[in-house]
């Protein structure tokens, strides 16, 4: 198939719809690093570094955009002389016309991110977020003639309300009388200018994302029938089960605690685990959290999980697990090696008419004797 050239915006906003920025940790730096958005690139270059080896495999591909994992520009630059390996990504991106983007712990915090596919490798089931999100969801309260209610309330639905859990396309619904009167510059759906009228309307409460607000409010505007649209916002306690850091799920059978150390070693290439002793007890429910995880392991504990996977832990952070949980520290890189094939598959799966490539250069900095 002939591949053709599309504009970086309109790639990332494929990875933007699945990962909105909007969840990536204060202290991060994920989106558009170098180059211009309206830019036209055919080829994408996917991995989890930004290094000069990776600008060269880009040049080599032709690629015109790559998609990392982790930023290449984290910290604040004060210049650019070509005297650490990120100046000179930079110099060099630039100078072959190569952009830049980071989709980091805004991909970790979705529910089908980086941690989903670890857990997919693993082989877990029933999944939760081991540290779900606070303050992001929103309740909608709008009042709709009761005829136009299952139309609004699909609406709604598509986009992207209603989702709790597992379920979607849920809704509370009260009918009740509506009382409006129509001024003279209006141009009432129903009812009389000047004239107080009473409207057999249907009361519907859903919930959504805080990210979906505008595009929820533009969907109920755009199917409701009234020419103003009353409805309210609230802002939730509860927290977002789909999203946040980490994921704990259940093995469909338990394992053995070194037998489970031997499967997570081969799934994950790794060639060394750092863990804690083992508890003589058999593996059943496992907490993740791809890349630097240790302050989350409170989170793994009180979620009951059997063992914690996840990389970086410290020396004195191992004792934090007291005898309650096995702490497996299978390397940062390691752990969020299969975030290629995460990238890969979100692009492709929207049939893209561009080439998507993964880089096949081991970018771990870190090696072992």
């Amino acid at each position: 198939m002939l591949k053709m050239a599309k504009r970086v915006s309109d790639i990332l906003s494929i990875i933007e719809q699945y990962a909105p920025l909007s969840y990536q940790e204060s202290y991060d730096n994920a989106g558009l690093q170098i180059g211009n958005s309206n830019q036209e690139v055919s080829s994408v270059l996917l991995c989890i570094d930004i290094t000069e080896a990776i600008i060269d495999d880009a040049i080599a591909k032709e690629a015109g955009l790559i998609i990392s994992h982790h930023p290449l520009i984290f910290g604040g630059i004060k210049r650019i002389t070509g005297a650490s390996s990120v100046e000179r990504c930079i110099t060099k991106a630039i100078q072959h016309q190569i952009a830049i983007y980071s989709a980091h712990t805004n991909l970790d915090a979705v529910y089908n991110g980086v941690n989903a596919k670890i857990a997919q490798k693993i082989g877990l089931n029933n999944l939760q977020a081991l540290s779900p999100l606070q303050g992001d969801l929103l309740k909608l309260v709008t009042y709709v003639p009761f005829e136009y209610a299952q139309k609004v309330r699909n609406a709604l639905f598509e986009a992207g309300s209603g989702t709790i859990g597992n379920y979607d396309c849920c809704s509370f619904n009260t009918k009740g009388e509506g009382t409006f009167r129509a001024n003279e510059e209006t141009s009432p759906f129903v009812g009389t200018k000047g004239d107080l009228h009473t409207e057999q309307e249907v009361k519907i409460e859903t919930i959504l994302p805080r990210h979906l607000k505008s595009h929820v409010i533009e969907a109920l505007k755009r199917n409701h029938p009234y020419e103003e649209v009353a409805y309210d916002l609230f802002q939730m306690d509860n927290a977002n089960p789909l999203v946040g850091i980490g994921l704990v799920g259940q093995l469909s059978e338990p394992v053995d605690e070194k037998a489970f150390l031997e499967y997570i070693k081969e799934v994950f290439s790794v060639q060394c685990i750092r863990h804690t002793a083992f508890l003589g007890k058999q593996i059943k429910r496992v907490a993740v959290c791809g890349g630097a995880g240790s302050s989350y392991l409170k989170h793994a504990i009180r979620a009951k999980a059997d063992i914690f996977i996840t990389g970086d832990f410290k020396y004195h952070e191992f004792f934090n697990a007291e005898n309650k949980i096995l702490i497996a520290d299978i390397g940062h890189y390691e752990s969020e090696f299969f975030t290629k094939e995460l990238f890969y598959d979100i692009l492709t799966k929207n049939n893209t008419n561009f080439a998507v490539h993964l880089t096949d250069i081991n970018t771990n900095p870190i090696k072992y004797l």
